[in-house]
């Protein structure tokens, strides 16, 4: 059963008691809270993914709860709760979602380390995996929901997450996270996008969620990789695809990574092999049509080859 096709009543039954029992990828999160913003805001971007049958596990136990004491009245806060810990400090109530989307980030990058794990987009199209590490500002998100807005597959918007054994990209798809002028671009980009509210003052500005596309949600079919892009926006530039060096591409997605120190060998050998049987490009864009375009060509070329041995 899909989130959306349960009742409003039942949604905040589920929200304010057990906790409603959210498929996201091969995980489950438990995610409770009475707070009618995150309440709603999760019904209307996770509206297409699937309630687990059964209420008995949850990978993670989350829940978004305000502060007693008299600032619950006179500066409203909000707490990120994981299995009765609270690993963060309050945020104003105001940034109750954004704070829910970071803290499951948070989640798995710290806890789920039977996979590799790299701070990336990933996106897929043709059957072939293209990954976007970047940092903060580059425009990573902002093409990362462009091309999923014209049809691409979204596995995820800021973490790949890669199975040591086979190699292959494990589908996590949630809302795309835009932040400041990116959100007004991609709502004239997408018209018919589902946007969730725009939080200020956060410490990244302003900052939106959009909707992932609702097959992506419930897609968990695992992905070869096929190339590594690192994408960089530059004011009034063309869009230009350059080979990047396999040697610093390996550097860099070693940087990228949560745990790969904390994989040893076996975090070394799995982003040895993505190099292997990957090329690594950087891209430079300021025309989001320019940058779909060249994507496109992308996908329609051959695979890399595989590595012998």
């Amino acid at each position: 059963m899909k989130l959306s096709e349960l009742s409003a009543a039942e949604i905040y039954y589920r929200f304010s008691t057990r906790g409603v029992f959210l498929k996201t990828g091969p995980l489950i999160f438990s995610i409770r809270s009475t707070l009618p913003q995150v309440v709603d805001t999760v019904q209307r971007l996770y509206g297409a993914y699937t309630v687990a049958d059964s209420e008995d596990f949850a990978d993670f136990y989350v829940e978004l709860k305000q502060p007693g004491g008299l600032r619950k009245w006179y500066h409203p806060q909000v707490l990120f709760d994981f299995d009765g810990r609270i690993p963060f400090k309050p945020l104003p109530l105001a940034q109750a979602f954004p704070m829910l989307e970071w803290g499951m980030n948070w989640c798995i990058a710290n806890h789920c380390h039977n996979w590799l794990i790299i701070h990336s987009a990933v996106v897929e199209k043709n059957g072939q995996g293209i990954i976007l590490p970047a940092p903060p500002g580059s425009g990573k998100s902002t093409l990362c929901a462009a091309l999923v807005g014209r049809g691409w597959r979204l596995l995820s918007d800021e973490l790949a997450l890669i199975d040591p054994e086979c190699g292959k990209l494990i589908p996590m798809p949630r809302p795309v996270g835009l932040k400041n002028d990116s959100i007004e671009i991609m709502q004239a980009f997408l018209p018919k996008a589902r946007f969730g509210p725009a939080c200020k003052d956060t410490r990244k500005g302003t900052v939106a969620h959009m909707a992932a596309a609702d097959a992506d949600c419930v897609n968990a079919q695992w992905v070869t990789p096929s190339w590594v892009v690192y994408p960089q926006y530059v004011a009034a530039s063309e869009a230009v695809l350059q080979p990047h060096p396999r040697g610093d591409s390996l550097v860099q997605l070693a940087s990228n990574s949560f745990n790969n120190q904390l994989l040893g060998r076996q975090g070394f050998e799995t982003l040895a092999k993505l190099i292997d049987t990957t090329a690594s490009f950087d891209f430079r864009y300021s025309q989001l049509e320019d940058a779909i375009r060249i994507f496109e060509d992308l996908s329609s070329s051959s695979p890399v080859p595989q590595a012998v041995g």
